[in-house]
C-alpha cells in the first residue's frame, strides 16, 4: 500500500530557532501592541509552534512612552496590587503608572497575555521595555518588523 504518511513534529528546545525583533510602540494602542508582542514571545507565527515550550522570539519595545490608551483609559483603568496585609490593597491609575515607569504598562500588558506557569515566567524573560529609542541590545542585532504585517 503506497500511503503518504505526516508526522507531527514537536519543538523541543534544542530545535527551536530564536531570533531578537525589535518592536517600535510610537502610535501603537497598548491592547493591540501587547497581543501581538505576546504572540510573538510565545511563537505562535511560526509553523513548528509547540505550546509546552519556549519556541518564541526575544522582542525589544522601543517608544513605549509613545504608547496610546482609547477611551478614558488613561483615568479610569486602574491597576490593582495587595501589600499581603489586612487593608492592603493599592491602586494606581494608568496615568499613575505611566508617569512612574511608562515601560510597566507594556511589561504588565504583556504579562497578562502569557501563560500563568513556569513556561509563562520563563516566556516573560524574553520581552526587554525600554522607555526611548536606544536600547541595550545592539549585539543581538534585532530585527525590526512592523507589527501591522502580522495578523
Amino acid at each position: 500500500m503506497n500511503t503518504l504518511s505526516y508526522k507531527t513534529v514537536s519543538a523541543n528546545k534544542n530545535t527551536v530557532n530564536k531570533e531578537w525583533i525589535l518592536v517600535d510602540a510610537n502610535g501603537e494602542t497598548l491592547g493591540r501592541l501587547a497581543s501581538k508582542v505576546a504572540k510573538l514571545i510565545r511563537g505562535k507565527y511560526k509553523p513548528n509552534y509547540t505550546p509546552h515550550v519556549d519556541c518564541g522570539d526575544n522582542v525589544v519595545v522601543i517608544n513605549a512612552e509613545k504608547i496610546n490608551l482609547t477611551g478614558k483609559k488613561w483615568t479610569e483603568k486602574s491597576y490593582i496590587r495587595h501589600t499581603g496585609y489586612p487593608g492592603g490593597q493599592k491602586s494606581l491609575t494608568a496615568t499613575e503608572m505611566f508617569e512612574k515607569d511608562p515601560t510597566r504598562l507594556v511589561e504588565k500588558a504583556v504579562k497578562g497575555m502569557l501563560p500563568k506557569n513556569k513556561l509563562g515566567s520563563a516566556l516573560f524573560r524574553n520581552l526587554y521595555v525600554y522607555e526611548g529609542s536606544e536600547h541595550n541590545q545592539e549585539a543581538q542585532a534585532p530585527k525590526a518588523i512592523n507589527l501591522n504585517d502580522l495578523k
